[in-house]
């Protein structure tokens, strides 16, 4: 990789949370930041297949006790939304190169970004390439492409043509064309800083740790140390995790591996 996968994001004093959305956003308020770098793109299935062709690396999917990850399913109607095993199921076998379980494959997925990936293999992969993971407000930041306050990365009006999301019913009716998954990583526009994909599409795993209660997610409650994702996926929709916006954030295992989980990279200034 060079500076070329990447942009500079301008530090200074930025404002990052929100008063008007969920409570672990609050308060909306400003932190300093140093100039920095991002990736335009999260990780793509053909970055991290190249990854571990170098280094050999074993997901931690394929290497737990029982091999596999979490696969979303659609329901066949409506279910209780407070329940995420209801659309949630644990699939012997899949992993970021059999996303959907045994048989899938990444047949033309290789610009689709990772999943799969805990935060141990986030944090493998930017260490290959000499990066690091960002933290969660150099993230906001970076989402927010220079729109200060704005409720979504493009503006303050909702529009469902900026960002891979659930449109329909959740998790049992898609409005959308197709099957909801992932998409490849600059199929929707990008943002003021010629960012792609920061809203929708994958969580993305960032260095921040999380206070607050696990949401969103599979697997049950949990009081063990959580980090903190942002971007939300094409799972979130607005009756259920109204969390694509800038400042949407929520908090998982870094044991964690779904189907709606990847990250994209950052560096310093120098």
């Amino acid at each position: 990789m060079t500076d070329a996968a990447m942009v500079r994001i301008p530090g200074g004093r930025v404002l990052v949370g929100s008063d008007v959305h969920y409570p672990e956003e609050r308060p909306a308020r400003q932190v300093e930041l140093r100039p920095f770098w991002i990736d335009r793109t999260a990780v793509t299935n053909a970055e991290f297949a190249r990854f571990v062709a170098e280094t050999g690396w074993i997901t931690s999917a394929e290497k737990r006790a029982t091999a596999g990850s979490f696969v979303f399913h659609m329901t066949s109607g409506p279910v209780d939304l407070h329940d995420p095993r209801q659309w949630w199921s644990f699939e012997p076998g899949a992993s970021w190169r059999c996303p959907e379980g045994p048989g899938s494959d990444l047949a033309g997925k290789d610009q689709h970004p990772v999943v799969h990936v805990s935060r141990e293999d986030a944090e493998a992969f930017a260490a290959w390439r000499r990066v690091r993971l960002p933290d969660e407000w150099e993230w906001e930041t970076a989402c927010r492409g220079g729109l200060h306050g704005a409720t979504y990365a493009w503006g303050n009006g909702f529009d469902s043509r900026q960002a891979n999301i659930w449109i329909g019913a959740f998790p049992w009716y898609f409005a959308r064309r197709g099957r909801p998954g992932t998409c490849a990583v600059d199929d929707y526009p990008a943002n003021g800083y010629g960012l792609y994909g920061m809203i929708g599409n994958v969580w993305e795993w960032t260095a921040s740790d999380y206070a607050g209660d696990k949401c969103c997610g599979p697997g049950a409650p949990s009081k063990a140390a959580l980090k903190t994702l942002r971007g939300g996926s094409y799972l979130c929709a607005a009756e259920y995790c109204l969390r694509y916006r800038p400042a949407g954030r929520i908090g998982q295992e870094d044991a964690t591996t779904t189907g709606h989980i990847g990250f994209r990279c950052a560096r310093d200034d120098f």
